[in-house]
């Protein structure tokens, strides 16, 4: 005999698609207003800064930043009733965020001057990437993923060797240059090295003598190949994760967006979607 759902369970069932969801229009719908909100919140906060505008709309700002929270934390509690295993979104990346993006208005009312933090609802632009949550698009960020995953320990012992590198150039240099350019240290010195191989160049310290600008133009030469390097071999990985992929990548369901199921799985557990 087949059970039959309470009105509360229809409603966290319902809630929960809209909430977790992305393949429907309410759960799409909704996820653009809350990135509207989010993009809002953090406008509200930057013009809070602003000394003239403050001054003249400051009551509209904390009226519209405690809709915008209120809002919020209907949210985060929606969040909390209508998943199945509740500590698994509250420890979740997204649930720390969520609760981080609540607390600072909040804070406000004993604390002054914490309604600024709020501009950490930037973070919850993150969730950008459930609304693309496509399989197309799902596919692609696994494999940008196991690329970078697999291009790991390469990087890892490139970063190593310029390490080095800046640290014998920055005491060539200090040798080579006197405390009248800049060069007083040979900390200074290898501040000045990268500096110059990432190609910001500052100009706050430069080489006088002829032998230090030839170092320095060989420094601004290498610092082009080193910016390549961990592209390319991004980019290899990439490539090859591309021509050989692995078998069957689990995506996250369509439905929901939950990515915790049997990978033999036909039906999504939590919201019953159709694989």
């Amino acid at each position: 005999m087949q059970r039959v759902k309470s009105q509360y369970q229809r409603f966290k069932q319902k809630t929960h698609i809209i909430i977790y969801g992305t393949s429907t229009k309410a759960g799409r719908l909704f996820d653009f207003i809350l990135l509207g909100l989010i993009l809002l919140s953090v406008a509200l906060v930057m013009m809070e800064t602003v000394a003239s505008f403050d001054q003249k709309y400051h009551a509209e700002l904390v009226f519209l930043e405690w809709i915008i929270t209120i809002f919020f934390t209907l949210e985060y509690l929606l969040r909390i009733l209508t998943i199945t295993k509740p500590y698994k979104y509250l420890f979740s990346f997204y649930g720390i965020i969520d609760l981080l993006a609540i607390l600072p208005m909040y804070l406000s009312l004993f604390f002054l001057g914490t309604s600024v933090f709020s501009v950490v609802r930037s973070l919850r632009l993150l969730r950008l990437f459930k609304i693309l949550n496509h399989p197309q698009f799902s596919s692609q960020s696994i494999q940008l993923r196991q690329a970078i995953n697999a291009s790991r320990g390469k990087i890892v012992v490139f970063i190593y060797f310029v390490l080095i590198i800046t640290i014998l150039i920055g005491s060539i240099m200090y040798v080579v240059e006197d405390n009248q350019s800049g060069f007083t240290s040979i900390p200074a010195s290898i501040y000045w090295t990268i500096v110059t191989l990432t190609t910001v160049g500052y100009g706050d310290i430069s080489p006088v003598t002829p032998l230090g600008q030839f170092i320095a133009s060989f420094v601004m030469i290498l610092g082009y190949g080193i910016l390549a390097v961990p592209t390319g071999i991004v980019t290899a990985e990439i490539a090859r994760k591309t021509a050989n992929p692995s078998p069957k990548c689990p995506l996250p369901c369509s439905g929901c967006g939950t990515e915790e199921y049997p990978p033999n799985a036909n039906y999504c557990p939590q919201c019953g979607q159709a694989f």
